[in-house]
């Protein structure tokens, strides 16, 4: 009994810790930004006022935040036109490259570096007065070209610095579904005559679905919440031209100093994220998506068992009782 007793209050006390922090970092703050969504809240005043539904509708009707939005789109599609070459670059590092080691720790290296740390340098290459890329061009007798000022091109510049920053985790991430691939079933292909692209959409593509979940559910996430690069490069700017949504939503809080219609944001964006994994699961992997709803299903059944079991006992238990009485 007392170890019995010991046991279970050092598995209280080992829950407890990550339970309070949960709650307190995790539950708590999702709440409160629930309420704060149906107020005016500026942020500094102890009292606010609710609104309903207002600030939802004005998430969904600002121009402003559906041109952020916009921006945020850019950086999804091209980092999903990048997949296919992350793949073949992953493809290489398995099959080709020797003591491919060394490569591997290069790509996955501007993944480790601090964002802001790649900000600031994407800056100074950037730069329109001495910058590295219009120094380049000036030896090629090519003018200047404003990288970060121009409304036309700021996107794609920023753009292009994520691209640098996480490709290289979804390289690894490839790698890692490549490697775990049995690698008697390429042998097999490649004797049967198989040339490398139709081992590539008959073997390697149906293995790797988890990884391309992973790596797609990523690129929604990321791509909906870019922050950093925008803030410390151009800070939405020239204008709001190169304003995401997150950033939109943190200059909503603090700059506007209107927190009910930041919180609504924040809300949106949590359920748009989501909603767009579940669509995901549904399109890469709708066995798992099956399995899921059958298993749901099946616990409704057995509680409907359940419910007719204890109808029928009570129903024995109720005619039981009434021949007794007929009997007397």
């Amino acid at each position: 009994m007392k170890d019995k007793t010991q046991r279970s209050i050092l598995l209280a006390c080992f829950l407890a810790i990550p339970t309070i922090l949960l709650f307190v970092f995790v539950l708590y703050p999702g709440v409160k930004l629930a309420l704060i969504s149906f107020t005016d809240w500026d942020g500094i005043n102890p009292s606010y006022n609710y609104v309903g539904l207002k600030n939802y509708t004005q998430v969904f009707q600002r121009k402003d935040i559906w041109q952020s939005l916009k921006n945020n789109n850019l950086y999804f599609m091209l980092h999903l036109f990048f997949i296919p070459i992350e793949m073949y670059l992953a493809m290489l590092l398995d099959r080709y490259i020797k003591k491919s080691e060394f490569f591997k720790t290069i790509v996955f290296m501007p993944y480790i570096i601090n964002g802001v740390a790649i900000a600031y340098m994407f800056s100074f290459l950037y730069s329109s007065e001495d910058g590295v890329l219009n120094g380049l061009l000036a030896l090629g007798s090519i003018g200047k070209i404003r990288w970060l000022s121009d409304p036309k091109i700021v996107n794609y510049s920023l753009v292009v610095v994520s691209l640098w920053r996480f490709t290289g985790v979804h390289i690894i991430l490839f790698l890692a579904g490549l490697q775990s691939i049995n690698k008697d079933m390429l042998e097999a292909a490649l004797i049967d005559g198989a040339s490398v692209l139709q081992q590539f959409v008959k073997i390697i593509m149906p293995n790797m679905k988890s990884i391309l979940s992973i790596v797609l559910f990523l690129n929604v996430r990321g791509a909906l919440m870019v922050f950093d690069i925008p803030f410390v490069m151009t800070s939405g700017g020239p204008g709001t031209s190169s304003t995401t949504f997150a950033l939109h939503t943190v200059k909503t809080a603090f700059e506007f100093s209107n927190f009910g219609l930041a919180c609504a944001m924040a809300i949106v964006l949590i359920v748009a994220i989501i909603v767009i994994s579940i669509v995901q699961g549904l399109v890469l992997e709708p066995e798992k998506f099956k399995g899921k709803l059958n298993k749901i299903r099946g616990c409704f059944k057995k509680e409907e068992l359940k419910v007719e079991m204890t109808i029928e006992k009570e129903g024995e238990k109720f005619e039981k009782e009434k021949n007794e009485r007929v009997t007397v």
